[in-house]
């Protein structure tokens, strides 16, 4: 008598991969690359973010292994795209509920004109030297990303700009540094709002700077936590919303009213409604906007009832 396959190990769904890549190169047609990107990442079914603009690409996809390995190999054939760097980080379900891809002014938005990532940038350092430039104490360890995402985890020594976007960024260079040009050692979740900064960094007379390169995610890949300068967990652009010193999916939501992750604590103190507000926004929530919320968190919930899935459920990166 045959086994049933119902009861099969193979039957099991297969892992889904999340890819994160980047690259800063000349894209002479954006539009034309958008339009053929997106038909070849819908016939592999995948989902996630993929950003185009003249200077490059940004994205973070995820999908099958294969399929996720087919679009590497047809990006790399790219000008500007051999041997792209993709992070991978294995889940149970696709953390994305659709497809985005879209043509931007920037694949990451610095707002400095003239800014040239693919010729000039800081030094990129492995995770061995990126601790012992922790260990420094002539470097200055700076955290490129918002304010939201440093709040719940960062590197030993790290300073951590109080900004909301990276934007910002210039802003609190020019504030905080004035005419100093110290070394600096800069660090964000994959590496290419670092890219950027450096690039910037350089252009403002910064003669020493380094990069972690890779960012967080590749450190936390290759570091072994007993030996880790990393406190925390790490914020991500999707649903998992963070992830933990060994990637693994962490305990937090995004809150729809401010887009901050909330984590256990959080969610037990004052100022929490699930779905709508963060203690952190709580009071700063126009009446329009929390109905919005709470009209939106009712939907999510009744397309949970029905075994669907609400497309609003994840909020935009």
């Amino acid at each position: 008598m045959c086994a049933s396959k119902a009861f099969s190990p193979s039957s099991e769904p297969a892992p889904t991969t999340v890819a994160s890549f980047y690259r800063f190169t000349d894209v002479a047609a954006p539009a034309a690359l958008r339009d053929e990107l997106a038909a070849r990442c819908r016939a592999l079914n995948l989902r996630g973010t993929l950003l185009i603009a003249h200077e490059g690409l940004n994205a973070t996809l995820a999908g099958a292994a294969a399929d996720i390995s087919t679009l590497v190999e047809l990006l790399e054939t790219l000008p500007g795209c051999d041997d792209l760097r993709v992070a991978r980080a294995q889940t149970s379900r696709n953390p994305f509920r659709r497809l985005k891809v879209r043509v931007r002014s920037e694949i990451v938005t610095l707002g400095q004109p003239g800014i040239a990532p693919r010729q000039q940038t800081g030094r990129h350092v492995a995770p061995r030297e990126w601790d012992a430039l922790l260990a420094d104490p002539r470097v200055v360890v700076l955290d490129t990303r918002n304010d939201y995402e440093s709040r719940i985890g960062h590197f030993e020594r790290a300073v951590a700009p109080p900004i909301g976007h990276f934007r910002e960024f210039p802003r609190y260079v020019a504030e905080h540094f004035g005419a100093t040009r110290p070394p600096v050692a800069m660090y964000c979740t994959g590496g290419i709002r670092c890219e950027k900064a450096s690039a910037w960094l350089l252009a403002q007379g910064f003669d020493e700077v380094y990069q972690l390169n890779g960012g967080i995610l590749r450190y936390l890949a290759e570091t072994p936590p007993r030996d880790s300068r990393w406190h925390g967990d790490c914020f991500v652009f999707d649903e998992r919303v963070a992830v933990d010193a060994s990637l693994g999916t962490a305990d937090y939501e995004q809150c729809p009213g401010c887009r901050r992750p909330v984590g256990a604590a959080d969610r037990m103190a004052p100022g929490y409604e699930h779905g709508v507000s963060c203690p952190a926004c709580h009071g700063t929530l126009s009446p329009a906007r929390r109905r919005a919320c709470r009209e939106r968190a009712r939907q999510v919930a009744l397309a949970g009832e029905r075994a669907t899935v609400h497309l609003g459920a994840v909020m935009p990166r």
